[in-house]
């Protein structure tokens, strides 16, 4: 059993816990993140649980875990804790290696994030996207990081299901889809139709802006369709992760309803 957060592997993993250690690797804490990653295809380069949580397991889950893990480690509850970013973790953590892909397979919807900054609303955001039949997602080099520890929680697990890229030109990305036939919607307070007025049985991409100042100027100067969402007088805005729920429940309220 590993003890000492001195050791070599603990020190490693800890690393992941920021940005710039992460890259190509993904830090999964708790037992349905792991379990997510596998049934998605993933296989785990460690995995490190304590003595209590692999106990409890049924064998038929620690042999699918054993045979796709490259080195599995037991540990001490004060390691397990020293490994996780959450206060409560369930008794394991593994890490994964991961590849985006070069392209998405976008045939009929997606979904374009502009400098999102909460890992909390992304993760929210892949959860809801995943649930209404998103093909894939943008992202603008600025956003928070998909690897980020938060996301893959908040997205239950429907990260690994759900392919991204993160595009240079998110603009000429956009004017590229919208020139092969694609209609690109843009929310904004001030746009002539709402949201529910908008045909969005045809090949769609929704993109949504920051949780502060939504979308820069440039986005509502060009030939997208701009739509609103209509609150009360009193309030400001929605949440960024609501308002994409709102609009891609109406996409898929439309095509189902079809």
């Amino acid at each position: 059993m590993i003890t000492s957060r001195q050791n070599p592997l603990v020190r490693h993993i800890r690393k992941l816990h920021q940005r710039k250690y992460r890259q190509g690797h993904l830090l999964l804490e708790g037992t349905h993140l792991v379990q997510e990653a596998l049934a998605a295809g993933y296989s785990l380069d460690v995995v490190c649980c304590t003595p209590a949580w692999y106990d409890k397991q049924p064998s038929p889950w620690l042999q699918q875990l054993e045979q796709h893990s490259n080195r599995l480690e037991v540990v001490s509850e004060e390691v397990l804790a020293a490994l996780c970013t959450t206060r409560t973790p369930d008794g394991v953590v593994a890490v994964t290696t991961y590849r985006p892909p070069n392209s998405l397979p976008l045939q009929s919807l997606g979904l374009c994030l502009v400098t999102l900054q909460d890992p909390g609303n992304l993760g929210t955001i892949v959860r809801t996207a995943a649930a209404t039949g998103v093909e894939g997602i943008l992202l603008t080099p600025d956003c928070v990081e998909m690897s980020h520890p938060k996301v893959l929680r908040a997205s239950a697990g429907q990260w690994f299901r759900l392919p991204f890229q993160t595009v240079a030109d998110p603009l000429g990305t956009l004017a590229t889809y919208q020139a092969q036939g694609w209609q690109v919607v843009v929310t904004s307070p001030t746009a002539a139709q709402v949201y529910w007025q908008v045909n969005f049985c045809q090949p769609t991409l929704i993109v949504m802006g920051n949780e502060g100042q939504g979308l820069p100027a440039d986005y509502g100067a060009l030939t997208f369709t701009s739509v609103a969402i209509p609150q009360a007088a009193t309030v400001d805005s929605l949440n960024v992760a609501i308002a994409t729920a709102v609009l891609l429940y109406e996409v898929y309220r439309q095509r189902w309803q079809g």
